[in-house]
C-alpha cells in the first residue's frame, strides 16, 4: 500500500514530469523527464490538541479552540517501471528540511528524484516542527498576552552562514573552502536559504518526542521501508528501529549525531537489519560533525555487531575512492556517485 484513503494525492498515473521549466540545457543538467506511475503530498501524525492562545486574526483575538500539532508533511513519488518493491524514506537533518534531498543549491538533480529515476519509490519528509510540517505557536502567543516568557523553550536555534559553513565542512573557516571541496560554494547563498528553525523546540518532546513517532506512522501507513537520516536525524533511526523493527528493511545513516545514545533496547532492535553509516571528508577538522561523531557511531557499530545478527557497516567516503565530501554530500558536485555507492549497498544487503 503506497498510502491510505483521504490523503491528498496525484490524480493522473503514469505521469511524464519535467523537471523544471529553466532551458533544455538546464533541465538536461537536472536530469530530464521523469516517467512516474504516482506523485503526491499528504500529512501523517497529526494531533489535535487544545490551544488556549491561538492568536489574533484581523477580526480580533481567536477564542481557545483545536489546533493540530506533531504532524509530519510527506512528499512522495513512484516511479513507472520499479526495480524495488521496498520505498526509500529521506530524513533530512537540523536546522533543514526536505528540501536537502531535492535540486542542489547550484541547479543539480538531488538524491529525491534521482533514487526514483532509479526505480525506487521515494518519500522525502518535512519532520514536525519543520518547513511545511508546523509547530505549535501557543507559547508565543500566551507569553505576548501574559507578559511572561516562562513557557518559552530556553532556545529555537537558527544556524547562521558563519557557523554552517566550517560545521558542514566546506571549509576551516566562514568563506574559506577546501581545495578538494565537493560542496558548490558558489552557491552558498541559495543553501543558506535553505536553513529553518528548529521550531520542534516549541513541540512537547521537541524532535526526539515527535519525528520517530511520526517517521513509525509513516512506516505504518506505506510499509517496509529503507530509512535513510542525516545528521542531527541520526538518533531518530535508533528509536525508529526501536518503535517498528519489522518495517524497517535497512538504515542509512550519514553522519549521524550521537547527542542521544541508543538504549539497549534499540541495539537489540537492529538484530538483522542491515545498516550503513557513511561519511564524508575532512573528518579531522575541529567541529563535532567530523572525527567526534565519526567516534560514536563507531561505537554504535561495534554494539550492533556483538548480536549474533548485527548487520552494520562504517564507512568513510575517502576509504572507498570518494574524495572532497562535506556533511552535506546528498548535495555536493558528485551527490549521484555518491547515491550510487548507496544504492549499490541496498542492491548487496537488502532483500
Amino acid at each position: 500500500m503506497l498510502h491510505m484513503s483521504g490523503k491528498i494525492a496525484a490524480a493522473a498515473c503514469a505521469l511524464v514530469v519535467g523537471c523544471g521549466s529553466i532551458g533544455a540545457a538546464a533541465a538536461a543538467s537536472i536530469g530530464g523527464p521523469l516517467n512516474l506511475a504516482d506523485e503526491g503530498m499528504f500529512f501523517v501524525n497529526g494531533k489535535a490538541v487544545t490551544s488556549k492562545h491561538a492568536g489574533v486574526s484581523p477580526a480580533g483575538p481567536v477564542r481557545p479552540g483545536t489546533v493540530t500539532v506533531n504532524q509530519m508533511y510527506v512528499h512522495y513519488r513512484v516511479p513507472a517501471s520499479r526495480t524495488s518493491a521496498i520505498p526509500i524514506v529521506l530524513v533530512h537533518g537540523g536546522g533543514l528540511t526536505g528540501m536537502s534531498y531535492e535540486t542542489t543549491p547550484d541547479g543539480r538533480e538531488g538524491w529525491a528524484t534521482y533514487l526514483v529515476r532509479k526505480g525506487h519509490a521515494v518519500y522525502v519528509v518535512d519532520t514536525p516542527g519543520r518547513g511545511r510540517s508546523g509547530f505549535n505557536s501557543t507559547a508565543i502567543n500566551e507569553a505576548k498576552a501574559e507578559g511572561s516568557v516562562s513557557g518559552l523553550p530556553a532556545s529555537v536555534l537558527m544556524v547562521t552562514a558563519e557557523l554552517a559553513w566550517p560545521l558542514f565542512r566546506f571549509g576551516p573557516s566562514h568563506g574559506t573552502a577546501y581545495p578538494d571541496t565537493q560542496f558548490p560554494v558558489e552557491a552558498f547563498p541559495r543553501f543558506a536559504s535553505q536553513g529553518v528553525p528548529f521550531a520542534e523546540a516549541m513541540l512537547e518532546g521537541g524532535g526526539m518526542g515527535t519525528a520517530p513517532q511520526a517517521l513509525a506512522a509513516l512506516l505504518d501507513d506505506i510499509g517496509p521501508a529503507i530509512v535513510v537520516v542525516h545528521s542531527l536525524a541520526g538518533p531518530f533511526a535508533d528509536a525508529l528501529v526501536g518503535l517498528r523493527p519489522a518495517l524497517v528493511k535497512a538504515v542509512v545513516n550519514i553522519e549521524g549525531a550521537q547527542s542521544v545514545v541508543p538504549t539497549d533496547a534499540q541495539i537489540a532492535a537492529y538484530r538483522g537489519v542491515p545498516v550503513l553509516e557513511l561519511f564524508g571528508d575532512h573528518l579531522d577538522a575541529p567541529v563535532f560533525t567530523g572525527q567526534p561523531r565519526y567516534e560514536a557511531r563507531k561505537a554504535v557499530v561495534e554494539r550492533i555487531n556483538r548480536l549474533e545478527a548485527g548487520r552494520a557497516s562504517l564507512v568513510r567516503l575517502p576509504d572507498v575512492g570518494i574524495k572532497g565530501n562535506s556533511h552535506m554530500m546528498m548535495q555536493d558536485k558528485n551527490n549521484l556517485e555518491v547515491a550510487d555507492f548507496i544504492l549499490r549497498w541496498i542492491a548487496d544487503k537488502v532483500r
